[in-house]
């Protein structure tokens, strides 16, 4: 019988800490976006607001993994 392979993410203490830097960096981005989208109220408010809750997304993303990996903190 065959086992089933699962796959397994490595990753080096160098890899998770740029990871969560990068996670870092994409919520300085967002809340600077955010506060672009607020305090301009032009017609791409909507389209900011969208790009920061997408950065948002993507950099607690970055930093699980960063977490999950043990190689952050």
């Amino acid at each position: 019988m065959e086992k089933a392979v699962t796959p397994t993410l490595a990753l080096s203490h160098h890899t998770g800490v740029t990871l969560a830097e990068v996670g870092f960096l994409l919520i300085l981005i967002a809340g600077v976006w955010f506060v672009a989208a607020e305090t301009l109220g032009t017609k791409w408010s909507h389209f900011r607001r969208i790009v920061t809750g997408i950065a948002l997304a993507v950099a607690g993303l970055l930093l699980i993994i960063a977490t999950y990996s043990g190689h952050f903190g």
